[in-house]
Formats: structure tokens, C-alpha cells, sequence
């Protein structure tokens, strides 16, 4: 791996301890947000926030050419592409569905029929064959516009975020709407049960940056695969 790459994930993973310390903090919500605005960038493709800083998804994607994009390398479960997906649609339904009470990006902008995909959920519980079919099926240029809507629209929410709001518990109605709208499936109960116990603090961990985070590194390994 690149030795300035490695430095940018390093200061990504450092961040993010920060991040978790000031979100736990009673007097620190004035400098968070603006922690928060920094890695969240640096997780999403440069021009997702319009300003120059290290992107960790345009890493991924440099000299990546579109089989390595979509093929699930031997002994791994999941194909860079279906990582993309699966951070997207997470920070998609948490964010809005769950911190904001809105309806998903995925829904209002009919990101499904742009991106040629059969799933409408988050992917969690998915059966191999189904991450093998949405891997070898989805259009990719139009994943990473959702992507990048995703990240904006989580900008604008957090920007209209009072601070005492996030020590708020997860609304359980929310959560019931998250099940009803098919955006997470029965068999991935276990994702309805975590959000449960999470406030909008814990939300801005997991998934908006932590998730992102884990992912796009295990995108990174992927790459790095022979086959």
C-alpha cells in the first residue's frame, strides 16, 4: 500500500478516536461538528464536499478498473463495489430515516432504477447470490451520484442539528418505518435491535464515519487482491 495512503488512513482512524471522545463529552458538541465535517469528506469522493482534502473512496476507485470493481475475490464474502453500495445506503437510511425523520435520498431521487438493482434494502443478511448478482448488475457511475448525494444531504442534516440533540435516543416510530419501507429485511433484525440502542451521538459514529471507514479499508485490501 502506498506510504502516503497509509499516512491518510492513519489520520483517518486517529480522527475518528477524536471524534468518538468529543461526541461522549458534555462540553465539547461546539468543536464536533466541525470534527465530524473533516472525516466525513475524507470518506466520501473529493467532490462530494466540494473542497480539497484526501478522499479515501477516490482511492479506491484510482486505476481501479471495473472487474476488479465487481469480483468477490477468493476466501472474501463481499466485492469492493458491494462495499460502496453497502456504506451508502446505510449512511442513507440512518441519517435520514432515523436522525432526520425524512424520507431516504434512494427513494425521492429513484436511485434504484438508476443504478439497475432488484435490492432496495441495506444489504445486511444478503445471500452470496444476491451479492454476486447486485455486484455484477449495478451501474456503477450511478452508485458513486448516489453516493455523493447521500454525503450531501448528511451535511445538510447535521448542519441543521441543534447539539443538545444528540444525546437523543433513536425514535423507536423511526425505526418501525425503517422495517416498513423494506430498507432493512427481517433477517437482519440484529441491525434494527443496534440502531435501538444508539442515540443521533452514536449515529454520527455508526454509520456516517466509523462504517464508512471500516469498509472503504476492506475496499482497499479487496484491491490488493490477485483473485
Amino acid at each position: 500500500m502506498k506510504e502516503g495512503l497509509e499516512a491518510n488512513r492513519k489520520i483517518c482512524q486517529v480522527q475518528q478516536s477524536e471524534l468518538r471522545q468529543m461526541l461522549l463529552s458534555d462540553d465539547q458538541y461546539q468543536d464536533v461538528f466541525q470534527l465530524f465535517f473533516k472525516q466525513h469528506a475524507m470518506l466520501h469522493s473529493a467532490n462530494m464536499a466540494q473542497n480539497e482534502t484526501f478522499s479515501l473512496e477516490d482511492e479506491v476507485f484510482e486505476d481501479l478498473s471495473e472487474d476488479q470493481a465487481r469480483r468477490i475475490p477468493r476466501s472474501s464474502e463481499n466485492s469492493i463495489i458491494w462495499n460502496i453500495w453497502h456504506i451508502a445506503r446505510i449512511e442513507d437510511v440512518a441519517m435520514n430515516m432515523l436522525v432526520a425523520g425524512s424520507p431516504q435520498v434512494f427513494t425521492q431521487e429513484e436511485w434504484q432504477i438508476k443504478m439497475q438493482i432488484a435490492a432496495p434494502d441495506t444489504g445486511n443478511a444478503m445471500p452470496a447470490d444476491l451479492i454476486f448478482q447486485l455486484s455484477q448488475e449495478i451501474n456503477i457511475p450511478a452508485l458513486r451520484a448516489y453516493r455523493k448525494a447521500v454525503g450531501r444531504r448528511t451535511r445538510e442534516i447535521i448542519r441543521q442539528l441543534p447539539p443538545e440533540k444528540l444525546k437523543d435516543s433513536v425514535d423507536p416510530a423511526r425505526l418501525d418505518d425503517v422495517q416498513e419501507a423494506g430498507a432493512v429485511i427481517p433477517a437482519a433484525s440484529a441491525l434494527i435491535e443496534y440502531w435501538s440502542r444508539r442515540n443521533i451521538a452514536g449515529l454520527l459514529l455508526m454509520p456516517a464515519t466509523r462504517h464508512n471507514l471500516v469498509h472503504l479499508n476492506e475496499s482497499l485490501r479487496l484491491k490488493e487482491k490477485k483473485y
